[in-house]
């Protein structure tokens, strides 16, 4: 799926400094930190643990049933808000260490990945442009949601949206 997410990617006519974010494998918090010029705050929108449904236990290799952390975030620099995001991670699959750093609020997914010397990988699922849609007031976005695999498992899946406007015109 990594070339289909590459070439539809590719394809968008979208500022290039939302394109680097939206493709990187690596950290879009620290991303903007070098974009910007300013600290990246992440902001919990909420937190909750949930029960796992199919598609979260047949993804995360859990049972239905099972604990999920559910949190939702936004990524700002400076005084802009530049993503929206939501990670779902099975709390029982979270190394020793991560799951106290993931119930903790603000803290990126990336610095605790790095605090904790996690090797993990990013599989893509799918980009997508929504024209229809608003976001930190842009009249469009951008979506994208993948996978953080750890020793062939899913730890976290997750949803970025960017809003499509000159705020990346950096």
């Amino acid at each position: 799926m990594d070339s289909e997410f590459l070439e539809k990617l590719k394809s968008f006519r979208i500022p290039t400094c939302l394109r680097v974010c939206a493709g990187t494998d690596g950290s879009v918090t620290f991303l903007l930190e070098i974009m910007t010029g300013h600290p990246t705050a992440v902001m919990t929108e909420y937190q909750h643990v949930i029960s796992a449904d199919k598609w979260m236990a047949q993804m995360f290799g859990v049972e239905v049933g099972a604990d999920i952390n559910d949190r939702v975030v936004t990524l700002t620099a400076g005084e802009t808000p530049y993503v929206y995001a939501r990670s779902l991670s099975a709390i029982e699959k979270m190394p020793p260490g991560v799951k106290c750093d993931m119930i903790k609020a603000d803290i990126p997914i990336g610095r605790i990945l790095r605090d904790h010397n996690i090797e993990t990988r990013r599989d893509f699922e799918d980009v997508e442009i929504h024209s229809q849609e608003s976001l930190f007031e842009a009249s469009s976005v951008l979506s994208r949601s993948y996978k953080i695999v750890h020793h062939s498992g899913v730890l976290m899946w997750i949803n970025e949206r960017f809003p499509i406007d000159d705020r990346w015109l950096l």
